[in-house]
């Protein structure tokens, strides 16, 4: 019987099981799409999320690559408000250099990947049983849509407005090493997240309620969009709803790590950083035998994030408050700073 048992082998998955790896558990990923796997996503990793891949021994040459961040702009218009990091640099990475350079680490620990899926979960006192595989313990980090959190029934109805996402790179120079945050002018589509990923590429990423194709969201930010005319490099990639509410991160033998643990919304731009801290903490509550702590430290580890984000999205999701956000937080740089500062 092998240690750990990982669903799931995406950036949270392949994370968890090098922790496990290095704290000497033998592990298994499961994972049935071949590494790398490409998805909507910002690409925009925080400075905690650059301290967690330097813990991974991710740094340097052995890492993903990317641009160096220096902090979030806010847009909307002529008007501006920007905070730089103070905790160290984020890192803007394709998602798939990402991916690869957490798969090659895990092959370089020892994690052993085989393809397939979980299907049933079987639970004993001593063990889990899914994929054909018999384990101590299971980790589900199979994303947003989690069929282990379903399987288990840990996941809770929908509540609140839906916010899906779509994402596109453009072939242009980052005219910026800030991470740009567009607000349109009326305050009803959303926002578009510009991240730079590398010397000559863009990731442009919008979030709305409305559900329309990318080019029609574009529109909304005509500025923006004149200034990646002509230059679209690869197809339109969807996520959604965002939003993802959790019964427990926990049932039995099973902990659920990643976007599977549960998700408020890409707003904050902490989705890749939290997996990777939700990650640790998960193997180490299971290195410590008590996995029964886990619920508790998930929910200390994102408490800030919970609250940031639903405060700024109650605010961003009425048209009069999305249209005040980028002047209000011109006038008040220390407090926009300060937030900046405590998602970082």
């Amino acid at each position: 019987m092998i240690d750990l048992l990982v669903a799931g082998g995406g950036p949270a998955g392949l994370a968890t099981a090098v922790h496990a790896a290095l704290a000497g558990l033998e592990t298994v990923v499961i994972e049935p799409r071949a590494t790398p796997v490409d998805k909507a996503c910002g690409e925009g990793v925080l400075p905690s999320g650059v301290r967690a891949l330097g813990v991974l021994g991710l740094e340097g040459p052995g890492g993903p690559g990317g641009q160096t961040l220096r902090g979030i702009r806010y847009v909307r218009g002529a008007e501006r408000a920007e905070a730089a990091f103070d905790a160290g640099p984020g890192l803007g990475v394709r998602r798939t250099a990402l991916h690869a350079a957490l798969a090659r680490r895990a092959e370089e620990t020892g994690v052993r990947i085989v393809g397939g899926r979980v299907g049933e979960i079987e639970q004993r006192a001593d063990g889990v049983t899914a994929g054909g595989l018999r384990a101590r313990w299971l980790v589900a980090a199979d994303g947003l849509h989690s069929p282990v959190r379903r399987s288990l029934g840990l996941e809770l109805p929908g509540r609140g407005p839906r916010r899906y996402g779509q994402r596109r790179h453009y072939r242009v120079a980052p005219w910026t090493d800030f991470v740009e945050v567009h607000w349109s002018a009326t305050g009803e589509d959303g926002e578009a997240y510009v991240t730079p990923v590398a010397p000559d590429l863009v990731g442009v990423a919008v979030l709305s309620t409305v559900r329309r194709g990318y080019d029609d969201h574009l529109a909304a930010f005509p500025e923006l969009r004149a200034r990646l005319a002509g230059a679209p490099a690869g197809a339109v990639r969807g996520a959604g709803p965002l939003r993802r509410r959790v019964r427990h991160r926990t049932a039995g033998r099973v902990l659920l790590v990643g976007d599977a643990a549960g998700y408020v919304d890409a707003l904050t731009g902490e989705g890749i950083a939290l997996a990777l801290a939700s990650a640790r903490v998960a193997v180490g509550c299971l290195r410590a035998g008590r996995p029964q702590a886990y619920e508790r430290a998930w929910r200390a580890l994102t408490r800030r994030h919970r609250l940031l984000t639903e405060g700024l999205l109650r605010v961003a999701g009425r048209p009069a408050g999305a249209r005040l956000l980028v002047p209000a937080a011109a006038r008040a740089p220390s407090l926009f700073t300060a937030a900046v500062r405590a998602l970082q």
